[in-house]
């Protein structure tokens, strides 16, 4: 009996121990799924926009003037093309513009000339048929007729000399407009970043010959730094544009950056091979964009390095609590 009383102790134990480690497993559980529905978090690495400095047309580089690593500003020329040719084609572009302009003021000559030549003819015709109407026996039919055809010929040849006018304003236009397109191209051979960055990618070198759209340089756009992620439907479509997001790099795991939701993907695919197992990758996810603010950035331009992996935090509610470690860790 007393064995009995014994066993039915340790099994009431046993069931009340089951029952506690149960309950703090379910707690425990839940509690995680709390923090999970207002976070959301997912492994990256540091990207920035690149811009491709390239060529508008065919040509030789004569000159690079940065070098892989240096910072750029917007507008800074980074290379010339050589424009031997092109400056040649412009000096003959310009001597066509003032060949055709002498030959208009020749063709203007030659109107004012066959306008006095008209103004001749008509008058020896209106004469003759002025002499004939008084005394037909005075002047001849033939005369007459003779008078008419000059003034005529010199009509015809007063209206081809305006012809020559109107063509010589023509290929004056054509002229000029050839020389600014010369001019055009060889502002174009001069290489600009239009952006603020750093340079990336040399990608050539001065000498060699590029065809139409041959890249010279890339360069990184340190105002537009972002780090991709992938998130399940549950989460993802939780994520709102623009939700706050932390970030924290291995290489800096004391800080959390600031950073925003700048794009959410409106369409599902299968994660990466870079950014999961194969198991996880066989899961639909949606592709989220966080993006560091621009203003924080341009005080830290020069420590700005892409490909860094680290992990991004999102709230999925407005009120959200950031975990205790990227609160502590979270920058003013």
């Amino acid at each position: 009996m007393t064995g009995n009383k014994q066993t039915f102790k340790k099994g009431l134990i046993l069931v009340i121990v089951l029952i506690t480690v149960a309950g703090a497993l379910l707690w425990s559980r839940n509690r995680g799924l709390k923090k999970s529905d207002s976070i959301a978090s997912g492994n990256g690495r540091i990207q920035a926009t690149e811009v491709d400095i390239a060529t508008k047309y065919p040509g030789r580089i004569a000159e690079i003037l940065c070098r892989e690593g240096d910072f750029v500003e917007a507008d800074q020329i980074v290379a010339r093309m050589d424009t031997r040719s092109l400056a040649a084609q412009l000096r003959q572009a310009k001597a066509s513009v003032e060949q055709v302009r002498h030959r208009k003021s020749f063709t203007q000559a030659l109107v004012r000339q066959r306008s006095s030549e008209l103004a001749v003819a008509k008058k020896d015709y209106e004469r003759s048929q002025a002499t004939y109407a008084s005394n037909k026996y005075a002047i001849s039919a033939r005369q007459i007729d003779h008078d008419r055809a000059a003034m005529e010929t010199a009509a015809a040849l007063l209206a081809e000399a305006r012809a020559q006018v109107l063509e010589s304003e023509s290929m004056i236009h054509i002229s000029v407009a050839k020389a600014e397109e010369i001019e055009a191209n060889l502002t174009d051979s001069i290489l600009k970043t239009p952006i603020r960055g750093r340079v990336l990618y040399r990608l050539a070198e001065p000498g060699e010959i590029l065809g139409a759209g041959g890249k010279v340089l890339t360069v990184l756009d340190l105002t537009d730094v972002y780090m991709t992620i992938f998130l399940p439907t549950a989460e993802a479509g939780r994520v709102a544009m623009g939700a706050e997001a932390r970030l924290v790099f291995d290489a800096l795991p004391d800080i959390a950056v600031p950073a925003r939701v700048s794009f959410v993907a409106p369409n599902a695919q299968f994660t990466p091979k870079a950014v999961e197992t194969r198991t996880e990758r066989e899961k639909l996810m949606f592709r989220i964009k966080v993006k560091i603010d621009p203003e924080l950035l341009m005080g830290h331009l020069e420590k700005v390095k892409t490909g860094v992996p680290g992990v991004a935090y999102v709230r999925l509610a407005p009120q959200a609590q950031w975990p205790e470690d990227v609160r502590r860790r979270s920058l003013p």
